[in-house]
């Protein structure tokens, strides 16, 4: 896997007091800062302390520094280093000060939420507040004489054009799950913690409920929360025929050789959900290959794949088939949509391996490729998308623990393993 760039963007992040030793190499000791040990003999430790590695193998070691403030609890008592759920506490190495307030667009029942918790914010914890600025152009709050003063002390920011990194201490979601990814978005390297609240429809990734909002928001602010690193993909699409002419994401990262007039592009994306690659508006199959680690491994013939993090395996892939995996664990799964095999099953593979999609050289047609539903463009022949782990997962801040808050969304947002109960058999002795 291409790790290099990355390996020089997690560098020299800020490192915080409890970290163990100021001038440790970031990275290295990822394990040591926020795993649970398990219980080891004296003499088991001693005998594995020379080959005792504490970290994986296949993978990227996530950054541990969300936004210029957040960092991972360090647990000094760990011995073993496995990386354990219910170890993963946020803590502050400076009080935040910043706040990120996402509102879903165009939904009038969020305007109270959003302007009760603006106003707290501002005026009881005196936080800075940033807010998208076409939030704030809706007549509905624009038109609010008595809110427009606490506008006013409000940062705007527009998307694509404006950089949050380093300004924002973390962010509160109003609205479905659709505001955590888009929150994902906006960042393309560390996130700061993110506390999303169930104001939407589904609300499988938003696990705090808006009515007791002043307690959990504060109890955030002093550090008191569980968090889950979900891992988000790193996606590059390579155009070898781009022309100037074809519709560009100005949110893209465009990387070119230096020829200025090459043809060839390199866009760059984060995704927490999925990468989807359909036959679009085609009636023909999709047919792409598939390969990991430059190695072809098979050719997808059907609607097309859906390539996914835990995160996203209960969003588009579980409806394609594939199993629900849970946040924390390391992996990559590959599902195939309508496959034209009945053999064709989805699978999972270590989180850190690179796969990459093309177009067959037997594809009738082309192919089209969106992330995370957004940013939909179209693959040629020669066209290429490489997929691995990325560096920079999203802190999502939960409101028990990761697993607990799992299962529960399971319970109730996907009705998981729900039916009528059987009735008990009655002996002959309850007969009479």
């Amino acid at each position: 896997m291409d790790g290099g760039p990355e390996v020089r963007k997690e560098a020299a992040p800020y490192c915080c007091a409890t970290c163990e030793g100021g001038g440790e190499v970031p990275g290295l000791s990822v394990a040591r800062r926020y795993t649970k040990s398990r219980s080891l003999s004296a003499s088991s430790a001693s005998s594995y302390s020379e080959y005792r590695r504490n970290q994986s193998l296949h993978g990227p070691s996530p950054v541990t520094t969300f936004g210029p403030k957040a960092c991972m609890l360090q647990n000094p008592h760990a011995v073993m280093h496995i990386q354990d759920p219910a170890s993963q506490k946020l803590t502050w190495n400076k009080p935040p000060k910043s706040v990120l307030v996402i509102k879903k667009i165009r939904d009038a029942s969020l305007l109270q939420p959003f302007k009760e918790l603006c106003i707290f914010l501002t005026e009881v914890k005196n936080m800075i507040v940033y807010v998208e600025k076409k939030v704030l152009d809706d007549p509905a709050i624009s038109g609010d004489e008595n809110f427009g003063a606490i506008a006013k002390k409000f940062c705007t920011f527009r998307e694509d054009f404006d950089d949050l990194s380093n300004r924002v201490d973390f962010i509160i979601c109003l609205g479905g799950d659709g505001t955590l990814l888009y929150a994902s978005s906006l960042f393309q390297e560390s996130v700061p913690p993110v506390m999303a609240f169930h104001l939407g429809s589904l609300g499988f990734l938003t696990p705090f409920k808006f009515d007791t909002y002043q307690s959990q928001v504060t109890q955030i602010i002093e550090g008191n929360a569980a968090i889950v690193l979900r891992s988000r993909l790193k996606v590059q699409v390579l155009k070898e025929n781009w022309e100037k002419k074809d519709t560009m994401d100005e949110k893209s990262i465009i990387l070119t050789n230096g020829d200025a007039e090459s043809s060839r592009k390199v866009m760059q994306y984060q995704v927490l959900n999925e990468v989807v690659v359909d036959r679009g508006p085609s009636s023909y199959l999709s047919n792409v290959d598939l390969y990991l680690d430059g190695h072809l491994i098979t050719t997808v013939q059907g609607d097309g794949v859906i390539v996914s993090t835990p995160t996203g395996s209960t969003a588009y892939a579980v409806a394609a088939g594939a199993s629900m995996i849970h946040p924390n664990v390391p992996a990559i799964m590959i599902t195939p949509i309508c496959p034209h095999s009945l053999s064709f099953r989805p699978i999972v593979v270590p989180a850190g391996v690179e796969l990459k999609i093309k177009l067959s050289r037997e594809a009738r047609n082309t192919a089209w490729v969106s992330f995370d539903g957004r940013k939909r463009q179209e693959i040629c022949h020669g066209d290429s998308i490489t997929i691995t782990t990325s560096c920079f997962p999203v802190p999502s801040i939960c409101f028990r623990d990761p697993v607990n808050d799992w299962f529960e969304s399971l319970a109730q947002c996907l009705h998981w393993n729900v039916r009528k109960k059987q009735n008990y058999l009655i002996s002959e002795d309850e007969e009479f």
